[in-house]
């Protein structure tokens, strides 16, 4: 299974934030997506997931073109992503945070809290499901906005910053998750990143955007290079 955006362009007034770019995401992979500030790699993926509609270009799954559904309609055709900023439902239990997204499914209340425990506990979260989400420390809701994205049952799970604010110990045990997602939920995985330590030993494939455009893309190893790359980053972040 594929998901693709082909030749996308979005425009806000006179300015440009993407100019023509594609990007393809198969099931079992973790695709990187960098650049510096003002890229265009969240509105990349606000077209990817259904929070924005392009000027030109469509974004499919398998050919099946997607790019006028609602934004709802994304989640159903299986593509599901995470925001930059923690969301979770304060007022509930850190399980029934994520037994809310297996409800709204259809599943029982029984079968939603036995799947929302098999998450959990991949998430490393099993220890903290009777309590209050809004007493988890902030690494751990971070973990708790991927477990209901996970709830959805992606076919491609799209990931804006997931790192952000995580101490290096943090950022690198969430590595560690990701990277086993693909196999244990069968799902492609996009992750917007500006930790360069932890996309260079997470991601399969990674494409760099600057100005809007695709740079480069290719293995990390490929990347780190990469002289187009470098240039970018010039300044901002250094390649690890």
């Amino acid at each position: 299974m594929l998901l693709q955006a082909r030749g996308v362009t979005v425009r806000f007034g006179g300015i440009v934030a993407i100019d023509d770019v594609s990007l393809t995401l198969a099931k079992g992979e973790v695709l990187g997506l960098i650049g510096p500030n003002g890229a265009g790699k969240t509105t990349l993926v606000n077209v990817l997931s259904g929070f924005q509609r392009p000027a030109r270009g469509a974004v499919d799954i398998d050919g099946d073109d997607c790019t006028r559904l609602p934004a709802r309609g994304f989640p159903r055709a299986g593509i599901v992503r995470t925001f930059q900023a923690v969301r979770v439902f304060r007022g509930l239990t850190v399980s029934e945070n994520v037994e809310v997204a297996y409800v709204a499914q259809g599943f029982g209340r029984a079968e939603a809290r036995r799947r929302a425990a098999a998450i959990l506990d991949d998430l490393e979260l099993a220890p903290k499901s009777d309590r209050s989400a809004s007493g988890l420390s902030y690494g751990q809701k971070r973990r708790l906005g991927l477990a209901r994205a996970l709830a959805a049952n992606p076919h491609f799970l799209l990931l804006d910053e997931p790192a952000a604010g995580l101490a290096p110990a943090e950022a690198t045990d969430l590595r560690h998750l990701i990277a086993d997602l693909p196999s244990k939920y069968d799902c492609g995985v996009l992750v917007i990143e500006h930790n360069m330590a932890l996309i260079m030993n997470l991601c399969d494939r990674i494409q760099v955007l600057d100005g809007g455009r695709t740079i480069a893309a290719g293995t990390p190893e490929a990347i780190r290079t990469d002289p187009r790359v470098r240039q970018a980053y010039l300044g901002s972040t250094r390649l690890q």
